[in-house]
């Protein structure tokens, strides 16, 4: 069986970490899981023609993941992260190589043979790459799994544009408090989550609905009537960076290679609580992932 294509849109970037700079940004870090949990992992996005831009190139190729990247005059992203009890906040520069992806038919041909491709809110925040993005979407192949992974960073994102989006989306992840955000813009009102992630699933027809609660669990709602919850695994945290990007990555994958959903659940949320014990976003991944919801008796 051939390898399943997963791709990211958006944005590579350098996470500027108190411990020095690591290769990041949401979209890819979600390529690098996906190709670790068995998938051939893809990314578009683009850099600056400068040296931080050809180290990122230099990191993407020496973690496996495919790239195609366009250099362009406009600075190489990077993101100023504090970690506060190891809670990533960010300050992300406007004006960087990303917000301005040029749509080519190269990147139409790669998006039509994807088997999921991954979006969110940051990297449409500039109307060329908004655009572009968007008419690469509408040329996804039918049946491809679209998963919109919202992640909501500062003001870079609308009410509109998360509409559009839903619009394209077949998967929608969400942490507990972009939910709260989300209930406010869309009038959900005097609700269970599960019951707010279900409007969102029937409004926008979508496949799955995926919740996220940091330190306490994550709920993956199927549009079967699947439903899996489990409670996150307590590890010694390292930093949180990329690890909800490495819960999306794995369930894709294994979703897409035929794993039931509880299945894919577990491995997600163990990837996921892995990537918290180690630096960055893109750790070497050990022989075998530990079962830390065994180890925790869930």
């Amino acid at each position: 069986m051939s390898k399943p294509i997963v791709l990211s849109l958006g944005e590579l970037l350098w996470d500027m970490l108190p411990s020095g700079k690591r290769a990041g940004g949401a979209p890819v870090n979600f390529a690098y899981h996906a190709m670790m949990n068995g998938a051939d992992g893809w990314s578009i996005s683009a850099v600056g023609e400068d040296e931080l831009g050809d180290e990122l190139l230099v990191e993407a190729e020496k973690a496996g993941i495919h790239t195609i990247i366009q250099r362009n005059a406009w600075p190489t992203s990077t993101v100023e992260v504090a970690l506060k009890n190891g809670i990533p906040e960010y300050t992300i520069v406007r004006g960087v190589a990303w917000d301005h992806l040029l749509l080519t038919r190269q990147l139409i041909e790669v998006v039509e043979q994807a088997d999921a491709i991954c979006f969110g809110t940051l990297a449409l925040r500039s109307p060329e790459t908004h655009d572009t993005i968007i008419e690469l979407l509408k040329h996804a192949k039918t049946g491809a799994m679209k998963f919109f992974d919202i992640n909501l960073r500062g003001d870079h994102y609308s009410k509109e544009l998360i509409e559009e989006l839903l619009g394209y989306a077949t998967v929608f992840k969400i942490n507990d408090a972009e939910l709260l955000l989300l209930r406010d813009m869309f009038d959900i009102r005097g609700t269970s989550d599960d019951d707010a992630c279900r409007w969102f699933m029937t409004k926008y027809g979508l496949d799955y609905v995926i919740l996220t609660g940091g330190s306490t669990f994550s709920t993956i709602i199927s549009r079967n009537g699947e439903s899996s919850t489990l409670a996150t695994p307590h590890v010694e945290v390292v930093d949180t960076v990329g690890a909800g990007d490495s819960f999306s990555g794995t369930f894709t994958a294994r979703t897409l290679l035929g794993d039931p959903l509880t299945e894919a659940h577990k491995k997600a949320v163990n990837t996921a609580a892995f990537v918290c014990t180690a630096n960055g976003a893109w750790p070497e991944y050990p022989e075998q992932i530990p079962d830390y919801l065994a180890e925790a008796g869930e």
